[in-house]
């Protein structure tokens, strides 16, 4: 992948007493939801997209975060499946919430 097509993703997130800004470097099939449901799984822990989508924080269905989850973070090893549709965010997607992963460099896995 060349590095005209990456893409960087600023995040800003408030913590007690400090506001973080971090950069994150996404791949080109990522999308706004990929990020909420990473952020989801690291502050709730395993959820199903049933679950996700109750989330105010969350403005997607149940289905497409499903669709997200299976088809596109999987793979990239960002969420597992831990069984009966519940996911959770591996130390890549956690790396990758904190700008120390570049996305665009992993491939997917089978």
């Amino acid at each position: 992948m060349s590095s005209t097509n990456k893409r960087c993703v600023f995040e800003e997130y408030r913590t007690v007493r400090t506001v973080c800004r971090v950069m994150r470097l996404d791949a080109d099939w990522m999308v706004r939801a990929d990020d909420r449901i990473l952020e989801f799984l690291r502050e709730e822990g395993p959820h199903p997209p049933s679950k996700m989508e109750t989330d105010e924080r969350i403005k997607f269905g149940a289905e497409y975060l499903g669709r997200r989850c299976r088809d596109y973070l999987c793979p990239h090893g960002l969420v597992k499946n831990l069984g009966n549709g519940v996911y959770a965010i591996t130390e890549d997607g956690d790396s990758y919430l904190n700008g120390e992963l570049d996305v665009s460099q992993i491939e997917p896995r089978d």
